[in-house]
């Protein structure tokens, strides 16, 4: 039984009451508190030893993905983040020293969002460090922004440049919290999430969500250099547009929107993120399934990216 299996067994099990507006499914869970102009965004993320981090990496990098990627979440419903919760699983002998660093990383990306670190919780695990971050945000009442509101003929959108993380970029990535909200009070967004499982994998999601099909441009979809240089040098079997479909941990942002406005935010974006790319990499269709299109022609697109408990 794979992630999204065991999901489907669970979900349908979770109670709900008043005040859950958007409960498991999607980037974040939404909650009306009574709030007169906002609703709550709440988030839960983890980082494992040997799964999202080896015990080589630097602690500090460490704290600041644990952070980044409830952070990345919440950018994908382009909310603003407001104070986390730590939890930290440590085998009996931890290193101090590990402890104080990782919270340095930590502490510098919650001050740069304005996240207060407002306490959490220890614990004693077997062998393996385990980091668990809850996050609170908001969001306006009126723009809740899912994965669920791709339409035929969207064009479908992703930041920066795709693969290859884990030569780096999967300790380093920059939450695109400033990014979506420009977006969102700009443009009428039909759905976002962002990219943490491969664009092959995650726009999945959205078509599921949404109930729509789609086609992507192989030409236009954005390799970073890290995934050149792997297939190049001989260090990864994957070629770059495989590693740009199926890698994860990219933490860019995937939306859709209506066409009229593809030149538009373009033409917006470059003006306001100068040193980020932003790439038009398909479209929406009313045909379900996931295409892409290349010299040869069309042609379903089988890959998916990466799955926790994913059958060999």
């Amino acid at each position: 039984m794979n992630e999204f299996e065991l999901l489907a067994r669970i979900i349908p099990t979770l109670p709900g009451n008043d005040s859950l507006v958007k409960g498991a499914g999607d980037d974040c869970a939404v909650l009306d508190l009574g709030l007169k102009d906002e609703l709550i965004l709440l988030k839960t993320d983890a980082v494992v030893e040997d799964v999202h981090f080896t015990s080589e990496a630097p602690a500090a990098r460490v704290g600041r993905k644990a952070l980044g990627r409830t952070l990345s979440d919440i950018a994908a419903m382009a909310g603003k983040p407001i104070a986390c919760l730590v939890t930290l699983g440590l085998p009996a002998e931890f290193d101090a020293d590990f402890v104080t660093q990782f919270y340095e990383g930590l502490n510098d990306l919650a001050r740069e969002y304005n996240v207060a670190v407002a306490g959490g919780e220890t614990t004693r695990t077997t062998d393996k460090t385990f980091i668990s971050i809850a996050l609170l945000g908001t969001i306006p009442r009126q723009r809740i922004l899912s994965r669920g509101g791709a339409k035929p003929g969207d064009a479908i959108f992703v930041t920066g440049e795709l693969g290859g993380s884990i030569s780096g970029k999967h300790l380093d990535f920059e939450p695109r919290i400033r990014e979506a909200q420009w977006l969102a009070e700009n443009f009428a967004l039909h759905s976002m999430m962002d990219l943490s499982d491969g664009l092959a994998g995650d726009l999945r999601h959205i078509l599921n969500a949404s109930h729509v099909g789609a086609e992507l441009l192989s030409s236009a979809i954005p390799i970073s250099p890290a995934a050149k240089l792997k297939a190049k040098n001989g260090s990864s079997a994957k070629p770059p547009l495989l590693a740009a479909l199926t890698d994860g941990e990219d933490f860019e942002l995937l939306f859709t929107l209506p066409p009229k406005d593809a030149v538009r935010v373009l033409d917006g974006w470059k003006a306001a993120f100068p040193k980020l790319k932003l790439t038009c990499v398909g479209k929406i269709s009313a045909e379900g399934g996931l295409r892409i299109r290349d010299k040869e022609g069309i042609r379903e697109l089988g890959l998916r990216g990466y799955t926790h408990f994913q059958k060999s």
